[in-house]
């Protein structure tokens, strides 16, 4: 039976789950940055929150391994080594590869429109040349990709690896790629959707993330 079109209630997120969601944007975005230690009496006060659900959000970070606990010191913003670079491109390379698998394999037709949807986001975005820009682009598309194949626990995998991808680019945004360059990497993976091409799609997909890490890590970095 069809259900789609029928009223649902609306999920209501917690105080925790919401004060988690400015924590996690605030990492990606540098307004924590790689090594800060978390402070939590001032972020209680910051945020306008009681300790308790302040806690539990820290918490649900430290389990996403976007904080890190350390005995007598408190929870710590990670830092991205080049070996953790490798490690995120590599996790995202087989959530968005079996993404890839299944956008193929099911309504093909629908994701062609909402990626290209995102694709054109992409684009303005490149026109202006704002990296920032770009770089929110860039992340759209990626997650309309996972989206797209209809499996939410990679849609949840995502989520946790595209603010560590954002933490990476935000400290190092001089190696983001020209806009002709990101627009043209999108461009194919589209096509190879639309021509109904899954190995190629496959073979595009795995060599655009082994290209970021090389970019990112240098050229001598590991595949």
């Amino acid at each position: 039976m069809n259900t789609q079109g029928d009223l649902k209630p609306v999920p209501r997120k917690s105080t925790a789950a919401l004060i988690a969601d400015q924590l996690r944007s605030a990492i990606m975005y540098g307004s924590l940055a790689p090594g800060d230690q978390l402070g939590e009496s001032e972020l209680a006060n910051q945020l306008g929150v009681s300790r308790g659900p302040l806690r539990e959000a820290m918490q649900r970070l430290v389990q996403e391994g976007l904080l890190r606990s350390e005995r007598h010191r408190g929870l710590f913003v990670i830092d991205l080594e080049p070996e953790d670079v490798r490690d995120i491109y590599t996790a995202r390379l087989a959530v968005e590869r079996t993404a890839c698998q299944l956008v193929m394999r099911g309504n093909r037709g629908e994701a062609l429109v909402r990626l290209t949807r995102a694709l054109n986001q992409l684009i303005e975005a490149a026109k202006t040349g704002d990296r920032e820009a770009m770089s929110e682009a860039d992340q759209t598309f990626h997650r309309t990709l996972v989206s797209a194949s209809g499996n939410s626990r990679l849609e949840r995998m995502l989520q946790t690896l595209l603010v560590e991808t954002r933490m990476v680019l935000t400290v190092m945004q001089k190696v983001y790629p020209e806009p002709g360059e990101l627009v043209e990497e999108h461009q194919k993976l589209v096509d190879a959707i639309s021509e109904g091409d899954e190995p190629r799609l496959l073979q595009l997909i795995e060599e655009h993330m082994l290209e970021t890490v090389r970019r990112i890590n240098g050229p001598q970095a590991p595949n």
